[in-house]
């Protein structure tokens, strides 16, 4: 067994080597991902919001759309530099890894040529022979002939070890020089990505001196915009509340007539059992919701209450997501359910409201719209057109859902966003 030990040991290698190589490519296969996503989003940011360069923008659009190039630059070079990282780890690893492989070949070499050397003196049929008929008993005969056999088949473990330590010295050599080559990729990216980067941080500082010269009318209109987007989610809140008021008066009426116990549930949506299965169907989509816009978009204002990133004694809400998309953009159904409500709401344009069981989920700024009140929806179905500014030229949809009259944070629902 203890002749076996090499043959074994450098096969264990062998696999730990490719199973430490998978790991480690899984992860950068990981971050591969993470900055192609990145790139796209980029390229997105600058095609959505940089559109042209005769554009006529406020300037406090200006700083919010360099927020939002600035920031996933800034993701962009952290990824990049993790993945710079994780090649240095595995190229230091490879170096290890071929060092030891080339003792390890060596030792194998020098083993197997001295057993090459020791069979060669006692290699002829003769002595073969002679050794076998020289035993003192069948036993002892039958014993030499299986350490002969054992001898030839560890002489041919031996070279098949060499063989695949050669082999893998030289996955390894080439996998080295792709990582080198990689490596050197992303450094390179990384240095041009932070000569932009420097470019819009000083860019974006000269815009904000002058937003600061003037401060009490760019906070005025801040708060002014806050204002309308409050008065928007009440009129959506109050629809929401008078449908729930509705599905309980009707609960109401039936559980009269067919002599039931009536539970008053003024909250929240008096269900049945289709309209509960189709909540519960909503709730195990958590995370998997497909996003509500035909055409990639890019989020602009995310849920929440938030700091003014340049004002930080002016606090802004948003009641759900805005996210800015191509020209012609359809909004469409989040998931199956009914169409609650649509409403011509100032400043959101129409608001298409559609019911899934206890949830709603809510299209502002759209125009156009292809479906009516009470129509039955599919996933993915297309509500209307999001429409577009001609002032500033952008295509922004407001999206919100909500849980009865619950708001909640639609990035938690809907599938990377």
């Amino acid at each position: 067994m203890h002749k076996k030990l090499p043959y074994l040991l450098a096969l264990f290698c062998f696999f730990l080597c490719i199973a430490e190589g998978f790991s480690q490519s899984k992860k950068q296969q990981e971050l591969e991902e993470q900055r192609q996503s990145l790139l796209k989003e980029i390229q997105q940011i600058n095609s959505l919001l940089f559109k042209t360069r005769g554009e006529k923008k406020s300037v406090l659009t200006q700083v919010a759309d360099l927020d939002q190039r600035i920031s996933a630059t800034e993701n962009l070079i952290k990824i990049t530099n993790r993945q710079a990282n994780l090649l240095t780890r595995e190229i230091n690893d490879n170096l290890n890894k071929i060092d030891n492989l080339r003792s390890e070949l060596t030792e194998l070499k020098e083993d197997y040529a001295a057993m090459i050397k020791k069979s060669y003196k006692s290699k002829s049929e003769q002595s073969r022979v002679m050794f076998l008929l020289s035993s003192e008993s069948f036993l002892q005969a039958y014993k030499r002939l299986q350490y002969m056999k054992q001898y030839t088949k560890y002489r041919k473990q031996q070279g098949e070890a060499i063989k695949e330590k050669t082999e893998l010295l030289k996955i390894l050599n080439k996998d080295l020089l792709v990582q080198k080559d990689k490596k050197n990729e992303l450094i390179e990216e990384n240095k041009r990505t932070k000569v932009q980067l420097t470019k819009e941080r000083a860019n974006q500082q000269e815009l904000i001196a002058s937003l600061k010269k003037d401060e009490g009318t760019f906070t005025g209109q801040i708060r002014a915009k806050q204002k309308a987007a409050d008065a928007i989610d009440r009129e959506i809140e109050k629809i929401i509340a008078e449908a729930i008021a509705a599905s309980n008066k009707a609960a109401e009426k039936d559980n009269t007539v067919s002599g039931n116990k009536v539970t008053k549930r003024n909250s929240t949506f008096a269900m049945n059992a289709e309209a509960t299965a189709l909540a519960a169907s909503f709730t195990s989509n958590k995370g998997k919701l497909p996003w509500p816009i035909t055409k990639g978009g890019v989020v602009i204002s995310s849920y929440g209450k938030h700091r003014h990133p340049q004002f930080p004694n002016v606090e802004v809400f948003n009641s759900g997501v805005e996210i800015v998309t191509d020209n012609g953009a359809k909004a469409r159904a989040v998931f199956e359910g009914t169409v609650l409500e649509i409403q011509q709401i100032k400043g959101a344009n129409l608001v298409v409201m559609v019911q899934h069981g206890n949830y709603i989920s809510a299209y502002k700024n759209v125009t156009n719209v292809l479906v009516k009140k009470g129509d039955k929806v599919n996933t993915k179905q297309e509500l209307g057109t999001v429409y577009n500014n001609p002032t500033s030229g952008k295509t922004i949809l407001k999206f919100a859902i909500y849980q009865n009259t619950k708001r909640l944070n639609p990035a938690d629902w809907i599938y990377k966003m």
